[in-house]
């Protein structure tokens, strides 16, 4: 096959997949990265329900890289919101994810490592992204403490930054809706919708 049509055969299929992708999205407002049984981005690419990683699937390299336009994609953005797992948020329940975020509740701050707690404080005073990766980031993440995006550094490499709610919000200009318990509702019927027991929810399960 000429190299013109395999590039064209590639950009269709990822065209479509990224079609069928933001139109769950638009509809439920959250789709998994990959899961065995709930709606996710893994399965509307394969037409699977995949019990081991993606990255062993033929589709490997079509997955990667509509997970990467995704990533870069301003109506999208990656938490892990349900089950501890990524999870694409659409840009209509970003006030909702935001009044939770900031909330600081009770099972946001219950048992958090002494390391996590000072990448927080450092997180808290910065107006950028602070690099963080492994296990102390992931504790931040699972609770909401603040979000966390990749981006290319001028090695080549590719970096994660955990940036604060605040920073994030200044910079998409997005404002939270008015309490924390509105933004836990919403949250809540778009997890229903998608079919996600509650109980996958952060303040769920540390209740």
């Amino acid at each position: 096959m000429p190299a013109a049509s395999k590039t064209g055969d590639v950009e269709g299929s990822r065209k479509r997949a990224l079609e069928l992708i933001f139109a769950a999205l638009t509809r439920n407002g959250l789709l998994l990265k990959q899961d065995k049984s709930i709606p996710n981005v893994v399965g509307i690419i394969t037409g699977e329900s995949l019990h081991t990683s993606w990255w062993s699937h033929p589709k490997s390299h079509l997955i990667f890289s509509v997970l990467t336009r995704l990533a870069d994609d301003p109506r999208v953005l990656f938490a892990k919101l349900l089950d501890r797992k990524d999870t694409l948020i659409h840009t209509s329940l970003w006030p909702a994810l935001l009044a939770v975020g900031t909330s600081r509740e009770h099972w946001q701050l219950q048992g958090l490592s002494a390391s996590a707690t000072n990448l927080l404080n450092r997180v808290d005073r910065g107006r950028t992204g602070i690099p963080a990766t492994g296990p102390v980031a992931k504790e931040l993440q699972v609770r909401l403490l603040g979000t966390a995006r990749e981006v290319h550094t001028e090695s080549g490499r590719h970096e994660l930054l955990f940036e604060s709610w605040p920073a994030w919000s200044r910079r998409m200009g997005c404002k939270p809706l008015k309490s924390s318990a509105e933004g836990r509702q919403v949250l809540e019927l778009a997890a229903a919708g998608l079919g996600a027991p509650l109980k996958a929810l952060p303040w769920r399960k540390r209740s």
